[in-house]
């Protein structure tokens, strides 16, 4: 049997979150792992192929909805002017689709916005056995080994749902049991819309909620199924800081074990962090305290760290970064990067290039075969094939009000502590001369020396700094050779 396709998905994302205390960002966009908690809920959706996707918005809906039009633009925001709870919710989002003249009928699956373990099996287990058993709701179900604060699935002898009960609504038997609703359902929609309309708000909060819903259709005679997460931690949601990072380790377990099953090697998984969106291909190496982030691609037979942080970058075969920080970089197969070096966006490192010790670059592009070895700055550059950049070399690129581009070329040497300020052009196969500051093009072939005469001032140190340890230095060795310069003197007899 083909997998069960919901007509839609309603995302309920119009909460504050008070228990997150951030008053600028509300709950849904807090991020783990690379994307916001909506992203993860909406990434473990997509497959589900739902014709429509809804997100209902309230709290920072501005920021929220131009969050959901970056991720996912295909989906609809619906607002949610006051709160009035998740039943409240889910009939704005169908009447939002009424009014867009979608014919309501099918599969409608809820979700909460703050769930980002939530997978995609879960879901299509819950599609599965709603339609099996013909069902006019499917609740996605845990048992917790701390249920406080869920609201509590209370089932008959059969083991039929009963009802989901709030905690604050509970009695102490029904606050005993470990089973507990994940606020993930599969509504038939034609019935969900009828049951909607005779919620009352005849409970602690004043709310509505969706969960009474289940009670309706249990009143009705109408079956309710359920659908039990193998590990709780799947359906978990994050309310506070301290859930957040509990969500984290347990997306990085996840997406570390994925690498390694998929022949990835890991050699540290406690301290290797890997987004959800990184792809990492086989036979590549992580090592210890490494962090991947973004869309970071890293290819077959790549050594990634120790202590490297990657984001947004891709790592070709067989390159290796030790040690370093990248940001929307690209580095080229066999390529050498780091320790301690910093490649900032747009630096793109041809095959076999180095970029070594405290080196920074940025908006530059390196070819095959040119070495940056250490403690130099390359910045809106183009450096040719096979060209070497000596130490302390300084790519002068900003004039105060606007950056410039220099074009160094193929089988180049760049002296070592050589300035070079944009914009000039320097010709294949030409040299700098160490210490020079080059200001103006050098022709292919050339030597450019671009540096002050040296003049050395005698007797400065004795004149202006008597007394001083450097004086007493110079006075002794100074003495000392012009002992040595004295004619030998022999004894007469």
């Amino acid at each position: 049997m083909s997998q069960p396709r919901p007509f839609a998905v309603v995302v309920l994302a119009a909460g504050e979150g008070t228990r997150m205390k951030s008053p600028t960002t509300p709950k849904v966009l807090h991020a783990v792992a690379g994307r916001s908690l909506l992203g993860h809920v909406l990434a473990a959706a997509a497959p589900l192929h739902a014709a429509h996707t809804v997100v209902v918005v309230g709290h920072g809906r501005d920021l929220v909805t131009t969050h959901l039009a970056a991720i996912a633009p295909a989906a609809r925001s619906v607002v949610q002017e006051q709160q009035h709870g998740t039943g409240h919710a889910a009939r704005v989002a169908l009447e939002a689709l009424a009014a867009a003249g979608v014919d309501l009928d099918g599969i409608v699956v809820v979700l909460p916005g703050d769930a980002p373990l939530l997978t995609s099996p879960a879901l299509a287990a819950m599609l599965e056995e709603h339609v099996a058993g013909g069902n006019a709701a499917t609740l996605l179900t845990a048992r917790l080994p701390d249920p406080t604060g869920y609201g509590r699935i209370v089932r008959d002898p059969t083991g039929a749902v009963r009802a989901i009960v709030e905690q604050r609504d509970a009695d102490e038997a029904t606050l005993a049991v470990r089973e507990v609703g994940t606020s993930v359902y599969a509504f038939d929609a034609v019935l969900l819309r009828e049951a909607l309309g005779r919620l009352t708000t005849d409970n602690a909060q004043g709310e509505e909620y969706l969960t009474d819903v289940v009670a309706l259709f249990v009143a009705d005679g109408r079956p309710v199924g359920a659908v039990t997460v193998a590990d709780h931690r799947d359906a978990a949601g994050v309310n506070d800081r301290a859930q957040l990072a509990s969500a984290g380790a347990a997306l990085r377990e996840r997406i570390v074990h994925a690498a390694m099953v998929a022949g990835v090697t890991v050699t540290d998984p406690s301290s290797t962090w890997i987004d959800a969106d990184v792809v990492i291909e086989t036979d590549a190496v992580i090592e210890p305290y490494t962090i991947l982030k973004g869309h970071t691609v890293v290819r077959a037979g790549a050594v990634v760290g120790p202590s490297s942080q990657l984001t947004d970058t891709i790592v070709e075969q067989g390159a290796s970064v030790l040690a370093s920080t990248t940001i929307g970089a690209h580095i080229g197969a066999g390529a050498e990067v780091g320790p301690y070096t910093y490649l900032r966006p747009g630096t793109v490192l041809g095959a076999d290039t180095k970029a070594g010790a405290y080196v920074e670059i940025k908006n530059s592009q390196v070819g095959d075969g040119s070495k940056v070895p250490h403690l130099s700055y390359v910045g809106d550059a183009t450096i040719g094939e096979r060209t070497n950049i000596g130490a302390a070399t300084v790519f002068v690129n900003y004039d105060g009000v606007h950056k410039h581009h220099s074009t160094v070329g193929s089988d180049v040497r760049i002296g070592s502590d050589s300035m070079i300020v944009a914009p000039v052009t320097i010709g294949d196969g030409a040299y700098t001369a160490a210490g020079s500051v080059i200001i103006e093009d050098v022709p292919a072939g050339a030597l450019a020396v671009a540096r002050g005469v040296q003049r050395n001032v005698l007797g400065w140190v004795a004149r202006k700094r008597p007394g001083s340890r450097s004086a007493q230095s110079a006075q002794a060795a100074t003495a000392q050779d012009n002992g040595s310069q004295r004619p030998e003197v022999r004894d007469q007899d």
